[in-house]
């Protein structure tokens, strides 16, 4: 029996966002095994992504088995194609947890701004 290959996941980034390209050069080391698909959207919009690139910008976004996830859910979705991050992506996958997470979320999106101007 051959074994089947993981399931690609691919992530929507804003590469214009200095929080977001740290963010993403570290899942690219991290994703050893090149399960993740990484598509910078500051520029133009990925002509498969089924989203609008004003959406895509404002919140984090990722496809995992065909399903287009948003905020924390995203997130989890990358962190599951990544062995080290695996645990706590499966972990997500509880509805509480999730929760939680997306509350997180939103909350950092608020500072976000800050955060950036910070960065730049």
């Amino acid at each position: 029996m051959q074994a089947t290959a993981a399931p690609r996941v691919k992530v929507w980034f804003d590469g214009a966002c200095p929080m977001c390209i740290r963010e993403i050069a570290l899942m690219k080391r991290l994703d050893r095994k090149g399960a993740i698909d990484f598509v910078d959207v500051s520029t133009d919009c990925d002509p498969t992504c089924p989203i609008d690139q004003t959406e895509l910008l404002s919140r984090f976004h990722a496809e995992e088995n065909g399903r287009v996830l948003s905020g924390a859910a995203a997130f989890a979705a990358m962190w599951r194609a990544i062995p080290l991050l695996r645990p706590i992506g499966v972990l997500a996958r509880n509805r509480v947890v999730l929760a939680v997470l997306e509350r997180l979320y939103r909350l950092f999106l608020r500072v976000r701004p800050y955060i950036q101007k910070r960065l730049r």
